[in-house]
């Protein structure tokens, strides 16, 4: 028995996927043209359901969808885009206030360094001359206690 003639069955499905696929696209180019939305070949054939390379293969859908992406520009960024003027002296205004505030935190931290380095001066002269002994906290801080206390 010879095995079954269905190639005419098959053709009509495969007529019929196409029609369907060419419907699809000319909906999602129609509806790009109305809402204004971004246009690419990706963005057509993701909305109707068909590749890009079969898109490629349609002259006259591919003719469309360039038709649409020259008369409308595109909605969304692309690519790095450079920063305005605006954006820039902003970014420049904010720099500066933060460098004038660590300028002033540093000073501040500077002059209570110096205090902190006569203060433990003082109190080394005071400790040779007979008054304190320094002697060593847990933290390494230096603590001065009379000399009376520290002999006990």
């Amino acid at each position: 028995m010879p095995p079954a003639d269905n190639t005419a069955a098959l053709a009509e499905a495969t007529r019929r996927r196409s029609q369907r696929a060419r419907t699809n696209a000319e909906k999602a180019i129609l509806a790009a043209q109305r809402t204004g939305s971004h246009t690419s070949f990706a963005a057509i054939a993701k909305v109707a359901g068909v590749s890009r390379s079969w898109l490629y293969t349609q002259q006259d859908l591919v003719t469309a969808i360039r038709q649409l992406q020259n008369r409308q520009p595109s909605s969304q960024r692309t690519g790095s885009q450079p920063a305005s003027i605006a954006s820039i002296q902003r970014r420049l205004d904010v720099a500066l206030a933060r460098i004038k505030q660590l300028r002033t935190e540093n000073s501040d931290l500077a002059a209570r360094l110096e205090m902190a380095y006569g203060e433990i001066r003082r109190l080394r002269g005071i400790s040779q001359s007979g008054g304190l002994e320094p002697q060593k906290e847990e933290n390494n801080v230096p603590s001065c206690i009379p000399r009376a206390t520290a002999e006990k």
